[in-house]
């Protein structure tokens, strides 16, 4: 089975009702999770810590999206081998 991994981090918006941070230098990393189900209680437990917070969002990212196995890789890919 593919590993289907999920990135969940967040910080403090600009404007509630957009996705623009604030600074992106105090973007706070929480993790690589190996599922969604793990990335979800993770994101859960944020939210919910930076609730009083009107500003603060945390998002998931799904970094298993980003790329296609069975697609060849780009020159910049190849650059980094």
């Amino acid at each position: 089975m593919a590993q289907r991994l999920h990135l969940v981090f967040g910080g403090e918006l600009v404007d509630p009702s957009k996705s623009v941070f604030k600074d992106v230098n105090d973007i706070h990393i929480v993790g690589m999770f190996p599922d969604y189900d793990s990335a979800h209680k993770a994101w859960k437990a944020e939210a919910q810590r930076t609730v009083d917070n009107a500003h603060m969002r945390y998002f998931i990212a799904h970094i298993h999206r980003l790329r296609d196995e069975e697609r060849p890789g780009s020159s910049t890919e190849e650059l980094g081998e």
